[in-house]
């Protein structure tokens, strides 16, 4: 594979006072920004149609506009929880990457600052998962376990790379349902929030993946692929709870097998994922076995290689 040179990377104290400049200016407080007594549109989308990982299927068919409205909701819900989860991982793993870190500088500064943010992203998940009537859909075990195995053993690439993968995810999906009126209001709300903020995240995250990932030797590159191709395995072949479907009357067993197969859900999470697989595979990340986790989450598009 070949990878391009990368672009210079600007100063690291630099980037992080704009972005502090930048956060001081744009930061919002969801707890009063958005009307949590407004009640919800159950006639709305809570997202496009085709986003749905069953859109286009034979179940799809089989629903009533009213059923596949409400999937749509707990769709979203099961999106934030899996965001919740994996913002409760990056505080800790950014609070480690700040441990030893001078916390005069502008660098840990900004990632206390990115810490704040994430607590209030994540209630403000919590809130409208509540409002959208979903439980919070935690993940199964052996997810749980290996997110407390890679928090624990995560390196700065796998940090700032694990973070732009989700990050990108749930970006390239949000920024689609804020400016679409015909949505459900709430989770418009949430999103815009959540773009504006994430933008300031991204832009740490990229600067410090190309600052870090330059200096590091083969056997650490190559240890940091494979792991990050478990983490973003695991995190997109669970971005849609099987029992999401349960709350439509369908049988979780037999719609999680229809949309993993799919196409139409596949183009999807392609689709969101396209920028940070371009950033990735770029700077290297996606290569050798780790690639084989990314292709088998659907993320490389149909022929399965990343462009």
């Amino acid at each position: 594979m070949t990878v391009q040179a990368q672009p210079p990377v600007t100063d690291r104290e630099d980037i992080a006072k704009r972005l502090l400049r930048s956060s001081a200016k744009a930061s919002y407080n969801p707890l009063v920004e958005i009307d949590w007594d407004a009640p919800v549109d159950k006639d709305k989308y809570a997202i496009h149609p085709e986003r749905i990982s069953l859109y286009g299927t034979y179940l799809w068919d089989q629903l009533t506009e009213e059923q596949r409205k409400e999937l749509s909701r707990q769709e979203i819900a099961s999106v934030a929880s899996i965001g919740i989860w994996f913002e409760t991982i990056l505080m800790q793993m950014l609070v480690r990457h700040a441990y030893d870190r001078d916390p005069t500088s502008n660098h840990v500064k900004y990632a206390y600052t990115e810490i704040a943010d994430e607590c209030r992203h994540s209630i403000m998940f919590a809130k409208m998962i509540e409002k959208l009537d979903a439980p919070f859909y935690n993940l199964d075990r052996t997810a749980q376990f290996l997110g407390r195995i890679f928090k624990a053993i995560s390196n700065g690439p796998l940090t700032f790379s694990g973070a732009l993968f989700v990050e990108e995810i749930l970006d390239q999906l949000q920024r689609e349902i804020m400016v679409d009126e015909s949505l459900e209001p709430l989770t418009r709300a949430v999103s815009r929030i959540h773009v504006v903020e994430e933008a300031r995240h991204m832009r740490y995250a990229r600067e410090e993946l190309a600052r870090d990932w330059q200096d590091r030797n083969p056997l650490v590159k190559g240890y940091s692929r494979l792991m990050l191709g478990l983490v973003v395995y695991y995190s997109a072949t669970r971005l849609i709870n099987p029992q999401v479907y349960a709350k439509v009357g369908l049988d979780p067993r037999e719609a999680r097998r229809v949309a993993r197969r799919n196409s139409q859900w596949t183009d999807t999470k392609t689709w969101a994922a396209r920028k940070v697989v371009s950033t990735l595979n770029k700077s290297g990340m996606i290569s050798g076995p780790g690639k084989f986790f990314w292709r088998r989450a659907g993320l490389l598009g149909r022929r399965g290689a990343a462009a």
